[in-house]
């Protein structure tokens, strides 16, 4: 074989390994299991800077939660139903010193649950609070029994899930790797506000860069080398 041919052979064999490479990065993408917080306005659902415990919403305002498997608050499910307070809250009058809340609850799909567990249909309800009410006064007012972790992570709403919080899941098989060490975006948490980000990203790993950046400079050399046995 020429010194050409045996470097285009190198090279398609070093493709292959980097493709395999780049596929590890991929499967060893990771998520988290959680409640994300949602507050609602005529253009839609926007990610909450807060925790529930923080934010004191003004009468008429929609606030949703939405239970579903994501890396961080950038790729976060939204709620399915839209925030439409008029539409909540129509049987719900408005009452001196007490404010309404419209909550959109929306447990999220069977890809999402823990296994063996179902989620309940979407439901929304209106929560007449006093006016000074958090978020998550509102909810527990109509979504009982709620259940936080130790670190005040909203683990369940109205029992669901009945175990588990924040837990840590493959990126492609859905399956649990237990408890996450850094905890889930934090919107839903009942204290601390939102980082905007959390978890594990999606991107590959150093140890996996490393290898792509081997591979790269295996090709180059391969490349030269071949040039200088034709020159």
């Amino acid at each position: 074989m020429s010194g050409r041919g045996r470097a285009t052979a190198l090279l398609v064999a070093l493709g292959a390994v980097l493709s395999v490479l780049l596929g590890t990065g991929t499967a060893q993408a990771a998520g988290y299991r959680y409640w994300s917080f949602w507050e609602g306005s005529g253009s839609g659902w926007a990610y909450a800077t807060q925790g529930p415990s923080l934010v004191r919403p003004d009468d008429g305002s929609v606030q949703g939660f939405r239970f579903a498997v994501s890396a961080d608050s950038q790729d976060a499910a939204k709620p399915r139903r839209s925030p439409d307070f008029a539409k909540i809250c129509a049987d719900t009058p408005a009452k001196g010193g007490t404010k309404r809340v419209a909550l959109v609850i929306d447990p999220g799909t069977a890809a999402d649950a823990p296994q063996g567990e179902t989620p309940p249909p979407p439901r929304t309800a209106c929560a007449r609070v006093p006016q000074d009410a958090s978020s998550a006064e509102a909810l527990a007012s109509v979504a009982k029994p709620l259940r936080y972790g130790s670190d005040a992570l909203l683990c369940a709403i109205s029992g669901y899930p009945a175990a588990g919080c924040g837990e840590q899941v493959s990126g492609t098989t859905g399956t649990e790797s237990g408890r996450a060490t850094t905890p889930a975006p934090t919107s839903a948490s009942a204290s601390a506000s939102a980082s905007g980000s959390g978890g594990s990203g999606g991107g590959p790993s150093a140890g996996v860069l490393f290898g792509i950046g081997a591979v790269l400079l295996l090709g180059i050399a391969a490349v030269a080398q071949a040039r200088r046995r034709r020159g």
